[in-house]
């Protein structure tokens, strides 16, 4: 009798054993945490030096630079598609400032990206609550990215716009998906959407004589700058100074401006220049999305009209 029972409790031990052991393979955080931005590897290059490591990894430090943690979440989710289609597409077409890496953490040249670190600096008392609003966004849109023809787009972003985004043909050349855009950002949802800048004459004219030493200005600066043309985007596309005409993307450029849609006066030996909107202008408006996002629209219905024609799908399907 014992051993009839030593051998069922043994038996009863023995599948509890093989449960537990199944459980933990198939439910494993590591597991369940594994999807398509994990299993993508990219090289990234920063402060000088390769890695390799998981997209995973990666996206939710360029997601925390690049777009206010307290915006509405369909707003995160479609900056986590936008960034993440970015990186994707950087990956096949490596920018020439580093052919051995696929992105780096330059502004200029690719995306921003923020380490932990610097999300505690940024954030202070908010990191931790800040981060998983992130983590959350990235986790919702794992592996999802924007295609035209079964390609990776150019997904570019901005920080907001005017009324209308800017067309990708008046700055880079036609691309069918960044065409110029209704957006619906005004000044009571984005901090100096209308904004002031002042340069003085003598920094004007080094910064035009820097790119074009064979400007001729007038002596009188109050005579440098003639009628600005506008595209439909209602920014600035040809601008006369002096005795050459430049493109508003390039003054912009030059100068520092926050966007090409803009206005200037001078007065007392100094320019000002009154702006509205922040960045390029191409692509989807960071806020315009935040704004979409309170009026209920979805991601994929932000990043729709933002990059009209586009396929939602996911990496390597």
């Amino acid at each position: 009798m014992r051993r009839v029972f030593f051998i069922s409790l043994l038996l009863v031990a023995l599948t509890f054993v093989i449960a537990w052991g199944m459980l933990h393979f198939f439910a494993t955080p590591e597991k369940d945490a594994a999807g398509a931005d994990a299993a993508t590897m990219i090289t990234v290059r920063q402060a000088g030096a390769v890695r390799t490591l998981p997209l995973s990894e990666w996206l939710p430090g360029v997601v925390a630079a690049e777009m206010p943690a307290s915006f509405a979440p369909e707003a995160l989710r479609a900056q986590a598609v936008a960034a993440r289609t970015y990186v994707t597409d950087h990956a096949s077409h490596r920018p020439k400032a580093h052919p051995d890496a696929d992105v780096c953490d330059d502004p200029k040249c690719c995306t921003a990206w923020c380490s932990d670190a610097d999300m505690e600096k940024k954030w202070g008392a908010d990191a931790a609550s800040n981060r998983a609003r992130i983590a959350a966004a990235v986790a919702d849109t794992d592996g999802e990215i924007l295609t035209w023809e079964g390609a990776p787009i150019r997904a570019v972003f901005h920080s907001s716009s005017a009324g209308q985004t800017e067309s990708s043909a008046a700055l880079w050349g036609d691309r069918p998906y960044l065409v110029s855009v209704s957006t619906p950002e005004t000044a009571q949802d984005v901090p100096d959407f209308v904004a002031v800048t002042e340069r003085s004459a003598e920094a004007v004219r080094e910064a035009i004589l820097g790119a074009h030493p064979d400007c001729q200005l007038p002596d009188d600066p109050a005579a440098w700058f003639g009628a600005p043309e506008h595209d439909a985007s209602g920014r600035v596309s040809a601008q006369s100074v002096g005795s050459i005409t430049l493109s508003g993307a390039e003054l912009r450029s030059l100068l520092s401006l926050r966007s090409a849609a803009y206005t200037v006066q001078y007065a007392d030996g100094v320019f000002r220049f009154t702006t509205t909107g922040y960045g390029h202008g191409v692509g989807m408006s960071q806020y315009g999305a935040n704004v979409m996002a309170g009026q209920g629209s979805t991601y994929a219905e932000i990043l729709e009209h933002y990059y009209p024609g586009t396929v939602l799908c996911k990496l390597n399907e």
